[in-house]
């Protein structure tokens, strides 16, 4: 299965406006043939009150990159997803700048999709690991 040709890193953060993934800062960055990456600021939108990077927040970078670039593979006319299932081990602790997302597919069927995000600080250390899984349904 081959990702959609047509689709821009402009269109993906356009897709953005108006969510919570805009309200929380997130942004994609790079977009690959099985992989997307996109980054959040770690500050008073994503804190919780000890001053650290919200795991909530960590989750919710995975599912929105997860999501869509599950939604890359689809032809949307004839196709969306939803998300079945995520989880997430949160490793280490951030306090500022960003945390990076890179969601890779796992196993891209015709009913679901699995894709792994790993999320690391700015010095690369690992964050959060987290799968999720994706039913793609017809329109």
């Amino acid at each position: 299965m081959k990702r959609r040709p047509d689709v821009t890193l402009e269109q993906l953060n356009a897709w953005n406006k108006n969510t919570l993934g805009e309200h929380l800062g997130m942004e994609y960055t790079e977009l690959g043939d099985d992989f997307l990456i996109g980054r959040m600021p770690v500050d008073h939108r994503t804190h919780q009150p000890l001053g650290l990077l919200h795991g909530g927040a960590s989750v919710a970078l995975a599912e929105t990159l997860g999501s869509v670039g599950a939604t890359l593979f689809l032809d949307l006319e004839k196709q969306y997803c939803v998300g079945l299932e995520i989880n997430a081990n949160h490793i280490k602790s951030v306090r500022s700048g960003y945390v990076y997302g890179k969601a890779t597919a796992l196993h891209l069927g015709r009913k679901t999709q699995v894709w792994e995000i790993r999320i690391t600080s700015e010095a690369g250390d690992l964050v959060c690991i987290s799968r999720i899984t994706m039913a793609v349904l017809d329109r």
